[in-house]
């Protein structure tokens, strides 16, 4: 977008006045608006228009954001095509009258009933179950990568030092691990749950793609910046899918906007800081396609220590072979193939295999419509603070955690994953809109931040560090899901045994 200084010309009744006297100064910001990547046909490119803001309109909406526009819809002549083929051409514009931003008014028009049911459901001790619950419930088991995603989708505080230095609050997550086990899907989740996405490819993007890009405008001809997905993500999060196929030079482009949520430009004479305070999501594969759990974190990723530093949560996806796992899987997948066919949606009387637990986690979750509206209330209306903590517990556990991550050959534990467990504890309190972060939030968030070091480790020293720090990790879980697969079990070897003996008595 160019913000360029006019000069208006006012008409009055016998003519035109002299330029002298009727020459006034305003601002006229000309933008470029998009059709949403999800509205778009299949096979048809995103139509786009330029609109042209007067007045208090220019700074209604930022790069990136989904607006309502109202206008003029308009013609002018365009002198640099009329002088290029000789004759008068005209492109069309739309002066507009009246930007309204989707999300913000999506937010002021949250009927109180929802503001009611949203803070119902705070009060409920399980609220953060029933949330992680309904991350994705077409995608059976990812507990960890669940639970990481939904706190990066309520986040942490970001604090301004004196406004001097600035700590993020976003966390920044990064799903490694074998093919075939929905990391793309958890992505495209994201994109169509949260108010606020770009999602971009490793392969598809480039330094510049991702940060800004400096290009000369066709009709003024002077130097442009454009902003890349990072800055079109703004207050939202970015998704990146095959994240190992980048390139070194384009992945150390977002080193500054990861930590610093800001992006430098210095080119053709332009002089820039432009904001990125976005989280990061990233999808990537290990070296060799699969993951080695014989090999340390460092030999399957093909990642440097400054990138891998500045995420918060690095969660390892292992596709192992559990037959009760793999039953439990294949009748989810069957089950979802059979609600979801066209034929037999909003249908009664449709029969499916008998899933004892996807039923009782199916049961224990929330709408997706109420979901995204609990996210945009959290996200806008609570502040939580760190108050009265167990702080000698967090402090210790960081220096274990540190000595341990030294001797074993996992990832670096640095300060910035100090800083990401209070990131973590600060979007827990949010899942409860409370105001300040309790004891009970610094322990999930301890959890999973010592399940990521776990998961990245040798399976030989894994279980040498999970038995260590026992202490730290989350004891309150969820006892029915452990009794109703135990049950689901003991009724399928029943069943299995009485099958048996039928066919002996048969054969007797």
């Amino acid at each position: 977008s160019n913000l360029h200084t006019a000069f208006f010309f006012f008409q009055a009744e016998d003519g035109i006045r002299d330029a002298q006297e009727s020459r006034g100064l305003g601002d006229v910001y000309k933008r470029q608006v998009q059709e949403t990547p999800g509205t778009v046909p299949p096979g048809r490119v995103p139509r786009h228009k330029d609109i042209v803001l007067l007045g208090d309109n220019i700074d209604v909406a930022r790069p990136g954001d989904e607006v309502e526009v109202t206008g003029i819809y308009s013609i002018r002549l365009d002198h640099s095509l009329n002088a290029k083929h000789g004759f008068p051409i005209f492109s069309t514009v739309i002066e507009a009258n009246y930007i309204r931003r989707v999300a913000e008014a999506q937010l002021q028009e949250l009927p109180d009933e929802d503001k009611n049911e949203i803070k119902r459901l705070a009060k409920l001790p399980n609220i953060s179950k029933l949330i992680i619950n309904s991350i994705a419930p077409s995608i059976y088991g990812h507990n960890h990568i669940k639970t990481a995603i939904a706190l990066s989708l309520f986040g942490g505080e970001a604090k301004d030092i004196q406004g001097k230095h600035r700590i993020r609050g976003d966390i920044n997550l990064l799903l490694l691990g074998d093919p075939g086990t929905a990391k793309s899907q958890f992505l495209k989740y994201i994109e169509k749950t949260f108010h606020r996405c770009v999602y971009t490819t490793g392969k598809g993007a480039s330094a510049v793609g991702l940060t800004a890009n400096v290009h000369k405008d066709p009709q003024t001809r002077e130097w442009t910046l454009e902003g890349g997905a990072l800055v079109l993500a703004d207050k939202g999060i970015c998704l990146i899918d095959e994240f190992d196929k980048m390139n070194e030079h384009d992945r150390t482009s977002i080193h500054e906007a990861m930590e610093q949520q800001s992006i430098s430009i210095s080119k053709a004479g332009i002089v820039a800081n432009l904001q990125a305070r976005c989280a990061i999501i990233a999808a990537a594969n290990p070296v060799k396609g699969r993951y080695d759990s014989q090999l340390s974190f460092m030999d399957n990723v093909d990642l440097t220590d400054p990138i891998l530093s500045r995420f918060d949560i690095l969660c390892v996806v292992k596709d192992e072979v559990d037959p009760d796992v793999d039953f439990q899987l294949a009748t989810f997948v069957l089950n979802s193939h059979i609600k979801n066919h066209p034929n037999n949606k909003n249908k009664e009387g449709v029969k499916f295999l008998e899933d004892i637990e996807t039923t009782h986690r199916t049961n224990n979750t929330i709408s997706q419509d109420l979901l995204k509206k609990f996210i945009l209330y959290a996200r806008q209306y609570v502040k939580p603070r760190l108050s009265e903590i167990n702080k000698d517990k967090l402090t210790k556990f960081y220096q274990e955690l540190r000595e341990e991550s030294r001797n074993s050959g996992g990832f670096n534990v640095s300060i910035r994953h100090f800083e990401s467990i209070i990131r973590m504890a600060e979007a827990h309190a949010k899942m409860y809109l409370r105001e300040y972060v309790r004891d009970d939030d610094i322990d999930l968030a301890i959890s999973v931040m010592l399940e990521s070091f776990i998961q990245s480790q040798k399976f030989s020293v894994a279980k040498i560090i999970k038995k260590k720090f026992s202490k730290y990790i989350r004891v309150r879980e969820d006892t029915n899901s452990l009794l109703l697969h135990i049950l689901g079990r003991l009724v399928r070897d029943q069943i299995q045994y009485m099958q048996i003996l039928s066919l002996s008595l048969i054969h007797i």
